[in-house]
């Protein structure tokens, strides 16, 4: 749990209006305590976990966003605050993962709690033990401040005793809301209890009658037997929707967001809270991730971009950023959305010092770091140093392009520059896998390679260290003189790149000139010259 640190009076005034999408959720929650102190003594942010996988992007999106509205909520009020990372580790084993080993030692324990089945990586006592650990490890990575909470623990330790038998109480309350929303097939076995048999440690999905609620006894057949069972202290799980809302009454849940595809179960579950006492937390629903086609992400199709992908071709900042945007809206998901996200997020890094009060707190950045921003400009852009990379070609490397940095940027080194140096390594990345493979220079048309001579011709009569704003005036100049017969300035830009560049599109030529050399850049003219037959 944190108690929020002190906060300036101007801020605080501001983030009551900002119309930022974490300062909106934020004052829901204040709304919903009444500006007051729950009992408990904190406002709960919650946000789950089903480790029958790896953690994942989604998981990582999650967890930050629940983190921004509580920050969000720590800058409107004094209320202290606490998150919580709940892993539904006592689910049954439905299908073993594609991205494990010893698959068919897993396929042997099929149906038990994922805490009752050995870890097929040997390293833990149990398969959710070890990606409980990989999950911890995940968060702890990012540096989120949070309180992990495993349901198996839960339930064994006699936690969830009393909101159990609260369920057998509104046993047929709960079967009411549920029954209509299943088909007849599935309605005819359902039930809100899941044991766990006595027999061979299954979760059970079998019809269950209360035979005391206030002891927690209930009666099942089991392999062909009428077993008699205590559901308290780890004897059964709930079903999912029925736990959720369980879990939100138990721990006073006061916010948890979820996806769009969880819109139906979000409303059964308040239907269930409201049953069971409490009420449904308040929350955003989040729009799901589409790949380049446009099609909605998922793991069996292998169609998203793994935490891992993103941050070996981009930056952290810029993950947290694209998470941030929008989180209402449908947003394709795949490696060409990443240059893009690391120079936008940069661009509001740069606008963020000179802002007044209440745009910082509509600025993506103001989020991520939680008001407390870095104050170091990025000298260069991704998109620049991308392009560096490409015409640098199989020459690229580390040490090679600093020094390339070193003639456009005053004392330019990994040391002085740590957030450029990560941008470096990514960049040489993405361009090893992603551009290299379709970088084609064309021929220069007539017109084109008159544009280039003249351009070349000028270059020719500056020094080495013409800054990049007098090489831009050149560039700007050459493609509106209209001997030249460019009907926009966007075709001779046009024409730079994909005769310099082997590219569509492209930096600020000034920029990039000033960056490789006016040598170098007179070597790519010629060069594009040279392929005219």
């Amino acid at each position: 749990m944190t108690v929020s640190a002190p906060v300036s009076a101007e801020l605080r005034e501001a983030a009551q209006t900002s119309k930022a999408w974490p300062f909106e959720e934020a004052r829901k929650v204040l709304k919903r305590l009444g500006n007051g102190t729950p009992e408990k003594g904190y406002a709960l942010f919650e946000t789950g976990y089903g480790p029958s996988g790896l953690p994942h992007i989604g998981t990582f999106n999650e967890v930050l966003r629940t983190t921004m509205v509580r920050r969000a909520f720590e800058a409107l009020s004094d209320i202290p605050t606490k998150l919580v990372a709940f892993s539904d580790d006592m689910d049954g084993l439905r299908k073993v993962p594609d991205n494990v080993p010893n698959q068919a030692m897993l396929a042997e324990h099929l149906g038990k709690p994922l805490t009752a089945i050995p870890d097929p990586f040997g390293k833990f006592e149990s398969f959710a033990h070890h990606n409980n650990a990989m999950l911890r490890e995940f968060l702890d990575r990012f540096g989120f401040d949070y309180d992990f909470r495993s349901s198996t623990e839960q339930y064994t330790s006699g936690d969830f005793d009393d909101a159990l038998r609260n369920v057998l109480h509104n046993y047929q309350k709960i079967m009411d809301i549920m029954l209509p929303t299943l088909r007849a097939e599935r309605a005819a076995t359902y039930s809100p209890v899941l044991p766990v048999s006595p027999k061979s440690g299954v979760v059970l999905q079998v019809p269950v009658e209360v035979l005391d609620a206030e002891s927690g006894m209930i009666a099942f057949e089991d392999e062909g037997e009428r077993i008699e069972h205590c559901i308290l202290k780890g004897g059964a799980k709930l079903q999912w929707k029925v736990d959720w809302a369980m879990r939100w009454v138990a721990l006073g849940v006061d916010y948890e967001m979820y996806g769009k595809d969880l819109t139906d179960s979000g409303v059964q579950s308040g239907k269930i809270a409201q049953v069971l006492g409490g009420r449904k937390p308040e929350g955003l629903i989040y729009e799901m991730f589409l790949d380049e086609k446009g099609e909605k992400i998922s793991k069996s199709k292998g169609n998203g971009l793994s935490l891992e992908e993103w941050l070996t071709y981009g930056s952290e900042e810029s993950l947290a950023f694209y998470a941030y945007r929008e989180p209402k809206s449908a947003k394709q998901l795949h490696i060409g959305v990443i240059p893009r996200a690391v120079d936008e997020y940069e661009q509001f890094r740069g606008n963020y010092a000179g802002q007044a009060l209440d745009k910082k707190l509509g600025n993506p950045v103001h989020h991520i770091h939680n008001g407390d921003v870095p104050e170091q400009a990025l000298p260069v852009s991704y998109g620049l140093l991308l392009n560096l990379v490409g015409v640098m070609g199989a020459e690229a490397t580390e040490d090679r392009v600093w020094g390339y940095l070193g003639n456009y940027i005053e004392g330019a080194s990994p040391d002085n520059y740590p957030q450029l140096a990560g941008l470096v390594h990514n960049a040489l990345a993405y361009n090893r896998d992603f551009v290299a493979p379709t970088l084609k220079r064309r021929a220069p048309e007539e017109n084109e390679a008159a544009a280039l001579r003249e351009l070349d011709a000028q270059l020719a009569s500056l020094p080495d260290n013409a800054p990049a704003e007098e090489i831009q005036g050149i560039v700007y100049a050459i493609g509106k003189d209209p001997h030249y017969g460019f009907e926009q300035l966007r075709d001779w830009f046009k024409a730079l790149y994909q005769t310099l560049l082997g590219a569509d599109q492209g930096p600020r030529m000034g920029s990039f000139i000033a960056l490789y050399g006016i040598e170098n850049s007179r070597k790519l003219i010629a060069d594009a010259l040279a392929l005219i037959k």
